[in-house]
């Protein structure tokens, strides 16, 4: 799921999307790579609420013959009942599997034959489920994705099949050492918060959920006052309005689900989690709490972190752990920014013999920027980089609709579209050593190691 942020987000399981028609679908991704210099100019897109609460947000672009219809339900994993995580993923992943007038193949024939997408998937803080037509298919669009939303019939055969599906997945995931040690270290980071659990849940956790479950969770959570709907593309904002109220209109609204705005705690000592797994490499996850996606220094933990290790063979971490002391492959950092504040972390794999030196490097590097200022070659490219990339996470009506709704649902305001170059821009040395010495902490902070724990002995 795309996420607001300038580093990566770890990869949730979930059920690939169908539906696409291979020839037709290379067509409209090549149209939309001719169309991105169009894109980059100023977004403002119209909004408007529905009578049933709907947030609409309407962008026009009539460069190419696409329309993206995106729903951002205000429901995630953030959600689950804590010894039912994964139920969330699961509506999500059933949404598709038929509705009450259509079945899952009939779905999938409809929006095939007119070479479109249609797919849902659920995240922590949220579920998004789309639509991508051609214009003169709009009408279909909107059927099938209304279809989806307000008619899902959770078949229980669907249900039992889907849920096994993902179980076998979390199954096969025990054997890759990143999934390990990451679920590991979101259990010791968000101890006791709801964003301790994998967006798709665990073994024990799925295998609870009932079909009743993902009913109840569907009629408290699926309201149409918890959507964001963005409609970007070749259409204008008056038809664009008046199919949301012809296709969404009958849906209707209900109290607010009560939602707990209890932040993690922070860590309050170093610890150390040693998983054994009989490998030529130890898997290496070091970090802690983080920020949330409103946090006014989001933009100056951007850039730190950039420079820390999220900027790819220029930073910090690639240069000292790799370059200079050939202890492994690929490292990077990684902030996740979420609505309530998420993690950092440092990921990187190497010899079970340097493990301990690995670890010290990581340590010496986050503890090197919060002492020194970055240079001012550091912060420029940094920067530069940060600037330069941003219209290329807009360049297609499928980000548009995605960016527009987090940013909606964030509360960031419509500016951002052309005030984040400024913000990148407005960020001096200071603000990232004050930023790395507030938000980065090398003495509390959890460390996970997936390998041959005896040969690596690790120090704790």
């Amino acid at each position: 799921m795309a996420r607001i942020s300038d580093q990566q987000t770890p990869p949730t399981v979930n059920r690939p999307p169908r539906w696409r028609s291979a020839c037709r679908a290379l067509s409209i991704i090549a149209l939309l790579c001719l169309a991105a210099p169009a894109l980059a100019a100023d977004i403002n897109p119209v909004k408007v609420t529905t009578a049933n609460g709907i947030t609409v947000l309407v962008l026009e672009q009539h460069f190419l013959p696409i329309v993206e219809i995106h729903a951002l339900i205000k429901a995630g994993s953030a959600q689950d009942p804590s010894d039912k995580a994964g139920v969330a993923n699961l509506v999500a992943s059933l949404l598709d599997e038929g509705t009450t007038t259509r079945s899952s193949k009939q779905l999938a024939e409809q929006i095939d034959f007119v070479g479109g997408s249609l797919e849902a998937k659920a995240g922590e803080d949220f579920t998004t489920a789309s639509a991508r037509v051609l214009k003169k298919d709009l009408d279909l669009g909107f059927t099938l994705l209304a279809d989806v939303l307000m008619h899902p019939a959770f078949p229980k055969q669907e249900f039992d099949r889907v849920r096994s599906q993902i179980l076998g997945e979390m199954a096969s995931d025990n054997d890759d050492p990143g999934t390990v040690a990451m679920r590991a270290f979101n259990q010791m980071v968000f101890h006791n918060h709801p964003y301790r659990w994998p967006v798709n849940g665990t073994e024990d956790t799925v295998a609870k959920i009932t079909l009743a479950d993902v009913q109840s969770f569907y009629a408290k959570e699926y309201l149409p006052n918890q959507v964001i709907l963005t409609v970007v593309g070749d259409v204008t904002v008056e038809q664009a309005t008046a199919m949301v109220q012809t296709y969404f209109g009958s849906w209707e609204k209900g109290p607010p689900p009560s939602r707990s705005t209890k932040k993690p705690m922070a860590m309050e000592k170093k610890a150390v989690r040693l998983i054994e797994k009989d490998l030529t490499q130890s898997t290496i996850l070091l970090g802690h709490g983080g920020i949330s996606r409103n946090n006014p220094d989001f933009y100056a933990v951007t850039v730190m972190n950039h420079i820390l290790g999220a900027g790819g063979f220029s930073s910090r971490l690639m240069d000292s752990i790799r370059d200079k002391q050939g202890l492994a492959y690929g490292i990077s950092s990684h902030y996740d920014a979420r609505a309530l504040p998420g993690s950092f972390w440092i990921n990187l794999q190497t010899r079970t013999d340097a493990t301990n030196q690995a670890i010290a490097g990581v340590l010496s590097e986050i503890k090197a920027i919060r002492e020194n200022p970055v240079s001012d070659q550091e912060l420029s490219e940094a920067k530069t980089f940060l600037m330069g990339s941003f219209p290329l996470r807009l360049d297609s009506t499928a980000k548009l609709a995605q960016v527009l709704a987090q940013v909606e649902f964030y509360g960031l305001g419509f500016e951002y579209f052309n005030q984040y170059p400024k913000w990148i821009e407005r960020v001096t040395k200071d603000d990232v050593q004050r930023v790395a010495r507030q938000y980065l902490d090398p003495n509390r902070y959890a460390l996970v190691v997936v390998g041959n724990v005896a040969k690596a002995k690790v120090r704790q």
